[in-house]
């Protein structure tokens, strides 16, 4: 589904992602993680397009995605939720989400029309049913809590009806309650929607939780790459990133 082969970038003398190869198989769920500096987000930058890569493909269903502009990306399939959530704060819930079904279906004019299409009602409807905001349909965005922010964030990412979503830190600034509530609701949606999940998460309960597979970045370069046992075990991500904390845990 989405392959990386030999990506680098670097910011004049600061090579922040060099020579980094990964495969991510169709409908897998996959954690990149690392310590601060590693190139994670960098990394998720290159795949959409907001930074153009020094060398090396990326290949989305075989095509070569480098170097497109972001919305050509996403029209491809790729869609993206942020550590800071990207929502219409002006907006309810249920406008925001309108707004984006109708956007995502090319009818722009019908963008904040008093009376939407039923079709678009129901999708929007349906997006809110799946992350758990039905309920606040009809709350202002910038009024939701810290998390629901960021889910909504999520539902806007999932109108695009991607086969490849990337959530970047989808647990960040949470508390601990709030924070399983999130990545509970990932997964269930991971599960109803069979689609390829790459997310950056530094909560190592969270990852060894839920992940199949786990991408080490340090430095810029893949320092290891395998299931959770694997990782959980590997003397180099245990001295770089883990500690001992993580180490021969269940």
């Amino acid at each position: 589904m989405l392959s990386i082969e030999n990506l680098s970038k670097s910011f004049g003398g600061v090579v922040a992602i060099r020579d980094v190869s990964l495969n991510f198989t169709p409908g897998s769920l996959t954690a990149v993680i690392g310590p601060n500096g590693a190139g994670k987000t960098t990394f998720f930058n290159l795949i959409m397009g907001s930074l153009l890569p020094d060398q090396g493909r990326i290949l989305l269903g075989g095509e070569n995605i480098a170097g497109l502009p972001t919305p050509q990306i996403v029209r491809r399939g790729i869609a993206r939720a942020f550590q800071i959530a990207s929502i219409f704060p002006s907006l309810t819930v249920r406008e925001a989400l309108l707004a984006a079904v109708n956007a995502q279906r090319q009818q722009h004019a019908k963008l904040l029309a008093r009376f939407p299409l039923a079709a678009a009602r129901d999708r929007a409807q349906e997006i809110m049913h799946m992350v758990g905001l039905a309920m606040k349909a009809d709350m202002v965005s910038r009024s939701l809590s810290h998390g629901d922010q960021k889910l909504l964030d999520i539902a806007l990412a999932l109108v695009l009806e991607p086969r490849v979503l990337l959530l970047d830190e989808p647990t960040a600034g949470m508390g601990p309650e709030e924070r399983w509530l999130m990545i509970d609701t990932v997964h269930r949606l991971w599960e109803r929607e069979k689609m390829t999940l790459v997310f950056i998460e530094h909560d190592m309960d969270i990852v060894f939780k839920i992940a199949q597979s786990i991408a080490v970045l340090s430095y810029g370069r893949v320092l290891a790459e395998g299931t959770p046992a694997a990782i959980r075990q590997h003397p180099a991500v245990i001295e770089a990133y883990l500690g001992s904390e993580y180490a021969g845990r269940a």
